[in-house]
């Protein structure tokens, strides 16, 4: 069995966003990246099921879609655990097409599970899992919170309006998770950091594509405006902001 996981990289979580050309383009001077944290979890996941698996899971594998700068991000997954890595050499423009292209890498391959966060914390689009399943006319189960392979099948909770949902799915599938799938994400030991440096990473050319989508322009929220204490023994007014300023009352 094997398993691939997709990976976003993504601005860390920290980073102070900025535009150039008159809100047109992310501008990503001084931006340190990192792996998406859903992706991250899926990766610790997948790296868990492996472990424990006796070697019926016999590889995971992480893909992106993207420039050659992303590789130190592909290097940390390594780092952490994955076996192997695999870059679509492009500049990703919207989910539709990146999900063409990691479609591509799963029909060449033949993963038998393939996890995808359930969004990016940059877009936080929600797409990729759900087009690339499509692109494949594979199975697809989103909202995943729990994962396990039982006599060689996998058994998923999910989570639905009021509880949880616990179900199995034929392979090959598409899963795509959400907060829950494992507690921590997994850290990079100094073995695995140094042992990533010789591990591969294989870059692939995207096939032809045309975006559905295109952003026009970026836009910062607006700031809030500062913040005021009231006298906890005026209460009048607190009243009158309330219904005066903020107009919520």
């Amino acid at each position: 069995m094997k398993i691939l996981v997709c990976i976003s990289n993504v601005p860390d979580t920290t980073t102070r966003v900025k535009f150039v050309d008159d809100g047109k383009k992310f501008d990503a001077t001084g931006v340190q990246w990192v792996i998406n944290p859903w992706d991250e979890l899926s990766l610790t996941r997948a790296l868990e099921l492996k472990d424990a698996s006796a070697g019926t899971i016999t590889s995971v594998t992480v893909a992106h879609t993207g420039p050659a700068a992303a590789e130190p991000t592909l290097r940390k997954a390594l780092a952490i655990g994955a076996d192997d890595a695999i870059r679509v050499n492009t500049e990703p423009v919207d989910a539709y097409s990146v999900a063409a292209c990691l479609a591509e890498v799963v029909k060449t391959e033949s993963f038998d599970i393939i996890l995808c966060g359930i969004e990016s914390s940059d877009f936080n689009g929600s797409a990729v899992g759900g087009m690339l399943a499509e692109f494949l006319d594979m199975p697809s189960v989103s909202a995943v919170s729990r994962l396990e392979i039982e006599n060689g099948q996998p058994v998923i909770t999910r989570e639905i309006d009021g509880g949880k949902e616990i179900l199995t799915v034929p392979l090959p599938f598409v899963c795509i998770v959400q907060k829950g799938i494992t507690k921590e994400p997994r850290i990079a030991s100094m073995r695995g950091i140094m042992t990533a440096r010789t591990k591969t990473i294989k870059v692939v050319e995207p096939v032809s594509v045309t975006p559905l989508t295109r952003i026009l322009q970026f836009e910062l929220p607006r700031q809030r405006a500062a913040c005021k204490f009231i006298d906890p023994e005026n209460p009048k007014q607190l009243i009158d902001l309330l219904q005066n300023e903020a107009k919520v009352i």
